[in-house]
C-alpha cells in the first residue's frame, strides 16, 4: 500500500536522478510495429497516436522527426518527465501536445477527444502499473482510442533477465517486483496479457514472445532477454481495410527498453 501511495513520487524521483539519460531514443519503433505506417489510408493522411506513458520522450521524438504526418498525444505519470518533454526542441504544439496523466484513475478524455486516436502505443509501461489496476489503464485508454483503432505493446516478459536478477525478498506478488528505487515491475506471460485485454473489450491481434541478448563485452556477459510484443485492436464493424491487422515480425536486433 505504501508503495502504490508513493508511485508518483517514486517515478518523478527517477526522472530527478536520470534526467533524460537513463533510457537510449526508440529508432526500431517503425521497424518493429508496421501499423505506424500501414494503417494509413493514404500516404499524407495524419497519423494520432497517443503514447501511454512517454517518459521523457525516447519514443515520440523518434517518431515526430521521421514522420510529419504524425500528431502525438503524450501523457507521462511523472510530472517531471512531462515537463523534460516538453522542454525538448522538438516540442511543438502543433504536432505534440505532452500531459501529467495517472492512467489508472485520470480520464484521458480530459485531454484528448474521445475516439480521435488511431494508434495507442504501451512500450514498457503497463508493468509498473500494479496488476490489479491494470485493466483500469486499458478501460481508459480504450475511451480515446477509434473504433477499428490498435494498442500496439511491448514490455517484459515471463523469465526475463531483470526478473531473475530479482531476489525474493523484493517480490510483492505473482510476476510483481519492486526496486531499490520503489518502483515496480511485472512480468508478462502471453495468457495474462490477452486474458487482461480481452476483459477490457479488446481483440488479440498478435500476442509473442520476442528473445534477445544482451551483450556486456567489457565484462563478458551475455544474457537472456525476454520481451512480449502484442497487438489489440478495438473492435469495430469488421473494418480491416485500413491495414491495422497487418503484421510483420521483424528478426533484426535492436535496442530494448
Amino acid at each position: 500500500m505504501k508503495l502504490e501511495k508513493e508511485a508518483k513520487k517514486n517515478w518523478d524521483l527517477f526522472y530527478k536522478r536520470n534526467t533524460t539519460n537513463f533510457f537510449k531514443d526508440r529508432h526500431w519503433t517503425t521497424r518493429e510495429f508496421e501499423e505506424l505506417r500501414a494503417c494509413r489510408e493514404f500516404e499524407d493522411q495524419k497519423l494520432v497516436l497517443l503514447e501511454a506513458g512517454c517518459g521523457v520522450g525516447n519514443c515520440i521524438f523518434p517518431l515526430i522527426e521521421e514522420d510529419l504526418h504524425i500528431f502525438v498525444y503524450a501523457c507521462d505519470f511523472s510530472p517531471r518527465a512531462v515537463e523534460f518533454v516538453k522542454k525538448n526542441p522538438l516540442y511543438h504544439p502543433e504536432r505534440c501536445c505532452a500531459f501529467q496523466c495517472d492512467l489508472t484513475k485520470d480520464n484521458l478524455t480530459e485531454n484528448v477527444p474521445e475516439g480521435s486516436v488511431d494508434v495507442v502505443t504501451l512500450i514498457f509501461v503497463l508493468s509498473a502499473v500494479h496488476p490489479d489496476k491494470m485493466k483500469l489503464a486499458l478501460e481508459n485508454i480504450s475511451k480515446v482510442l477509434k473504433p477499428g483503432g490498435v494498442v500496439l505493446f511491448r514490455d517484459y516478459g515471463l523469465y526475463d533477465h531483470a526478473m531473475l536478477r530479482f531476489k525474493s525478498a523484493s517480490k510483492l506478488g505473482d510476476n510483481f517486483y519492486v526496486r531499490q528505487d520503489g518502483t515496480r515491475s511485472y512480468f508478462f506471460s502471453k495468457e495474462f496479457l490477452a486474458k487482461l485485454f480481452e476483459e477490457a473489450g479488446f481483440q488479440s491481434v498478435v500476442n509473442e514472445y520476442v528473445l534477445r541478448e544482451t551483450v556486456n563485452k567489457k565484462e563478458g556477459l551475455c544474457v537472456a532477454r525476454v520481451f512480449l510484443q502484442s497487438k489489440f485492436i478495438k473492435p469495430a464493424n469488421l473494418q480491416t481495410g485500413s491495414g491495422l491487422l497487418s503484421y510483420k515480425s521483424s528478426k533484426e536486433g535492436k535496442q530494448e527498453d
